[in-house]
């Protein structure tokens, strides 16, 4: 094979394993997430203990199906990038590679004492769930407006628990040892649970001062829960009309494909994009 039928083939494989938009991609993307619905399916029906004991064969076979076709994806997606380890080493092959693997470390893991290390290996096929979120678009919205909101929230959060901390105190000296207050740390575990709003009944006040300030607490939770929601719908919000904002020849311009970039897997392109806006690399070429 030469060169250039070499880097066709290649080229071909990339359009359908990362492109979206083509319908082969599409066919290959729909048949990912019905075999990692499949297989989250299994790894469920095989801990209920009498539907494994009467289909565990079957479900011995479609796992290594499943094994297989993911094997194949994973090593399809690392050929055909020029740069391997960007993918490797990013949050999807990883990924990749952790949900894909269990079955082959217990195949290896074989004998009676190594039974339950072979279990654990197994359950962690649930992982591939994650897998979904390549396959949903809107996620890597949210994810940008978590990311972007990521001080704000962490802020807020250190506020509340110097909140929890005071209040935690207060209930301390206010309820005692009688109440099951019987250290600082309880009555602040008391505190989170209660601003929370979760309330698991097994400290509760006696005194009135007492049930005056869980009240209170009470009542901040609503308000308390409602704010990093806020935080991270706006910077959602702020993306979005970011978006709308960028213009081409005067027009408003929205669309983004999910056209990627075979040398280093940049996805979200414009559509009249013909360079990376990563790497600077072109997004058609064969080489």
């Amino acid at each position: 094979m030469n060169t250039n039928n070499k880097s066709s083939w290649r080229k071909r494989l990339h359009d359908i394993i990362y492109e979206a938009d083509t319908p082969a991609g599409k066919i290959f993307d729909i048949l990912l997430l019905i075999l990692i619905l499949a297989s989250i399916a299994l790894v469920m029906l095989e801990s209920v203990k009498s539907i494994d004991a009467k289909y565990h064969n079957i479900f011995e076979i479609g796992e290594w199906i499943i094994t297989i076709f993911f094997t194949f994806e994973y090593f399809a997606r690392i050929i055909t990038i020029k740069k391997p380890k960007k993918y490797i080493f990013s949050f999807y092959g990883l990924i990749d590679f952790f949900s894909t693997i269990p079955q082959y470390l217990a195949f290896l893991f074989i004998g009676s004492n190594a039974l339950l290390t072979v279990r654990a290996l197994r359950l962690l096929r649930i992982f591939r769930i994650l897998k979904i979120a390549r396959y949903v678009g809107e996620s890597n919205k949210l994810a940008k407006a978590i990311k972007d909101s990521k001080a704000k929230v962490s802020i807020f959060l250190f506020a509340v628990l110097i909140l929890c901390i005071i209040a935690g105190t207060l209930m301390y000296m206010i309820e005692g040892e009688e109440s099951g207050f019987t250290s600082i740390p309880v009555s602040v575990y008391w505190c989170i649970v209660t601003l929370t709003t979760v309330g698991f009944g097994d400290i509760a006040p006696v005194t009135p001062l007492g049930q005056l300030i869980a009240a209170i607490i009470m009542i901040m939770g609503y308000g308390i829960i409602a704010v990093p929601t806020g935080i991270v719908s706006a910077e959602y919000a702020k993306d979005l009309s970011d978006n709308k904002n960028i213009k081409i020849d005067g027009e408003d311009y929205v669309h983004m494909n999910t056209q990627s970039c075979r040398n280093c897997g940049t996805k979200k392109h414009r559509d009249d994009a013909l360079h990376c806006h990563q790497c600077g690399s072109s997004l058609y070429d064969d080489e």
